[in-house]
């Protein structure tokens, strides 16, 4: 008998639109079963907010600057890609304010600023601030009603310990994760563990108790954040070499202009001079791209991305002579908006990562971010005076009153999405009518977590759902994590 042998199936094959760490981590991801990838970058570098450069000679990250470790996508992608013998801790991870005239140290023992005691939070507060949050017990005991379904953080939180608790310590805290206001932002999304355990605890401040006796039962092993030597900004251009070495191609300047559904249940990417017709497409783009091109094939996802908000910020980079500088210890201090500062937060790169110090002892390299959401004029100053407003910040703050030998001005025009109240509810109406379309989905940090590990974990979610494995997803959509990070970084 004659032996019939059948003709192997071909690959299938995806496009990732969005060249960013969620896009490529989800190309990574999608290669690694053997199909063919396809990203489409708009611009003219890959990275999206993650980018390597250097000042005076010295490697530098001018976006996000450390891993969330306690979260594992990130530091995994960074070993699986070649990078794990490059990863490190921060050399210190003590921070400061800067409230009330003076820089004081960070307060322990809070979640997200939110304190297990007024005692926390003694050098921070003024007397009646202090009061105030011990009179929590006073208070009727919270009422899962007055959390429903979401809530604003900070709302929530001045209600039950008053407004300077959120306007000194939370507000800063938010801030240097969303760039943000706390009044507006989530408590859901942004504090998840909080939400749920206020739900079930008499006052707040027990509930944060609860969180930290939880940790302290079981301990997370290593250190809270992760840096990688020559930048956090190099892991975007591992993950693309690895992409490239499975086969997969990365095309920059290239924007992707039509996403339409095809008669035989496939996808047609369009671009300029380009068309693919495709099993799966990973639309891994800002909200507002997002939404264009979902507007033939899901015009009320559509709609829903339409109201993301963005928040634009700039990051100025100043490096100086290590001789003309005293800096004060730690990593660096948050600004409390309401002291009326125009820098939002400083970083002392140069004493948090000791590989920076490293590229030239001689050097010490700072940074400051300014501009937040509903406080962006600052950012109409061009470039020399956001450099000349941060100095006379870091002058009153830390007495750095040294000239700079170099440096950088970073403009993140609509970087950052915010995470308003129901945040949460609208990314499920998207995913919802999405599903109707086998073999579309979205990932970026406009949906299930602002830090770099939630977007590695939302673009390998993305990748699983077009592979039509959709039970692989539930574990990394479900729950965002978002940093704890002091300062304009992760």
């Amino acid at each position: 008998m004659r032996a019939e042998h059948t003709a192997p199936a071909p690959p299938r094959s995806f496009v990732v639109i969005g060249a960013g760490i969620s896009g490529l981590a989800a190309a990574h991801r999608l290669l690694a079963t053997g199909a063919r990838v396809t990203v489409l970058e708009a611009s003219d570098r890959l990275g999206g907010k993650l980018l390597p450069g250097e000042i005076a000679g010295a490697r530098v990250d001018l976006g996000a600057e450390s891993l969330l470790a306690r979260r594992p996508e990130a530091v995994a992608l960074a070993r699986e890609v070649g990078l794990g013998d490059r990863l490190r801790a921060p050399a210190t991870t003590t921070a400061s304010l800067w409230t009330r005239g003076a820089l004081r140290p960070m307060p322990k023992g809070h979640v997200m600023g939110v304190p297990a005691s007024a005692d926390a939070l003694a050098d921070v507060l003024s007397p009646e601030g202090l009061r105030r949050v011990a009179a929590e017990g006073e208070l009727p005991p919270v009422d899962p009603a007055d959390l429903g379904d979401d809530v604003a953080v900070g709302t929530y939180v001045a209600a039950r310990l008053g407004h300077e608790v959120v306007d000194r310590l939370v507000e800063p805290l938010l801030g240097g994760v969303y760039a943000g206001d706390a009044y507006r932002i989530s408590l859901r999304s942004a504090v998840p563990q909080l939400f749920e355990a206020a739900r079930t605890h008499s006052s707040l401040t027990a509930a944060v108790r609860e969180i930290q006796r939880r940790a302290a039962t079981n301990p997370a092993p290593g250190p809270v954040f992760m840096g990688i030597e020559g930048g956090v900004g190099t892991l975007p251009l591992a993950v693309a070499d690895a992409v490239r070495a499975r086969g997969g191609e990365i095309r920059l300047a290239t924007p992707a202009t039509g996403l339409r559904r095809t008669p035989d249940g496939r996808w047609r990417v369009t671009a300029v001079d380009l068309s693919l017709d495709v099993d799966g497409v990973v639309l891994a783009v800002p909200a507002p791209t997002a939404a264009r091109l979902l507007s033939a094939e899901a015009p009320g996802a559509a709609t829903e991305l339409e109201t993301v908000e963005y928040a634009s910020m700039a990051l100025i980079t100043l490096a100086y002579r290590r001789a003309e500088v005293a800096l004060p210890p730690g990593s660096g201090f948050l600004v409390p908006p309401v002291d009326g500062h125009t820098i939002k937060a400083s970083t002392f790169a140069s004493q948090k990562w000791g590989w920076i110090a490293a590229e030239d002892p001689d050097l010490l390299v700072v940074r400051t971010s300014v501009g937040r959401h509903g406080d962006e004029a600052d950012l109409e100053r061009d470039d020399a005076d956001l450099v000349a407003v941060s100095r006379r910040d870091l002058g009153a703050a830390a007495g750095l009153t040294a000239r700079p030998v170099a440096s950088r001005v970073t403009r993140w025009n609509d970087g950052l999405p915010q995470y308003p109240v129901g945040h949460h509810a609208r990314v499920a109406r998207i995913r919802d009518r999405l599903a109707k379309l086998p073999g579309l989905a979205l990932c970026g940090a406009a949906y299930d977590g602002v830090g770099v590990p939630a977007c590695v974990g939302g673009g390998q979610a993305a990748a699983d759902l077009v592979l039509g494995d959709p039970d692989r997803t539930d574990h990394l959509m479900s729950n965002p994590v978002q940093s704890r990070h002091g300062g304009a970084g992760e």
